[in-house]
């Protein structure tokens, strides 16, 4: 039997409700990635790493 997974909504969530928002969970080994308007749509999933990597050069920008 597989653990829920805990969602998480980013800071970055936007102003008043939040409507422009990104989910993150920690899925071992990956990490998932949502759309939080549409949450029963697809998941991103990334190595952890890789996402370590994307967050990097996220924040060099």
């Amino acid at each position: 039997m597989s653990t829920p997974i805990q969602w998480r909504k980013s800071s970055y969530s936007g102003s008043g409700d939040g409507n422009a928002c990104v989910e993150a969970a920690l899925d071992r080994p990956h990490i998932a990635v949502r759309d939080s308007k549409i949450p029963s749509r697809a998941v991103l999933t990334f190595p952890a790493p890789a996402f370590a990597a994307l967050l990097r050069a996220l924040q060099a920008l």
